[in-house]
């Protein structure tokens, strides 16, 4: 079975990684969307949050699942038996960070490779900080993100749900 790990914040999941594990869904046996937990960029939602509107998002995915990881990422790719990385790319602005974490991960593990994803046209400007900033001044981010998804930033940021 061919599992591929994709890893990240998800503060909150976008319909641009919600393409990258789709896809990956279909080119993989088994994706695991792994959620980071990485308090140093002030999350506005707890891990088990982000877990969960990941799993609520995916539902009609079956062989993707949701796991919560900190530490070393190969070490959890091992753990999971995993045989690559999946990471999104934007832009070009992207390459240059995620270049040099793939570089680094082959240095401390020869044998787990990453796989660079490139979402949609429609949602290469698309970012978790810029739906934040959108919900929490009471725009409309439906066309960015799922039901869920736009619910639970409504919520947490007191927004009314827009339609």
């Amino acid at each position: 079975m061919r599992t591929v790990i994709y890893p990240g914040s998800f503060d909150p999941l976008t319909n641009g990684h919600l393409d990258v594990i789709q896809r990956a869904a279909r080119l993989f046996d088994r994706v695991v969307v792994a959620v980071a937990r990485n308090e140093s960029k002030q999350p506005l939602f707890s891990p088990a949050e982000r877990k969960t509107l990941i799993e609520q998002s995916t539902t009609d995915l079956p062989n993707v699942s949701v796991d919560l990881f900190e530490g070393l990422l190969v070490e959890y790719v091992e753990q999971q038996s995993g045989h690559a990385v999946i990471r999104g790319l934007r832009a070009l602005s992207d390459f240059e960070n995620e270049f040099q974490m793939a570089l680094m991960n082959r240095q401390l593990n020869e044998h787990i490779e990453t796989l660079f994803m490139m979402p949609r046209a429609s949602y290469s400007f698309l970012s978790s900080h810029l739906v934040k900033e959108i919900s929490g001044l009471g725009g409309d981010v439906s066309p960015f993100v799922t039901p869920e998804v736009k619910e639970a930033l409504a919520a947490k940021l007191g927004q009314a749900c827009v339609n």
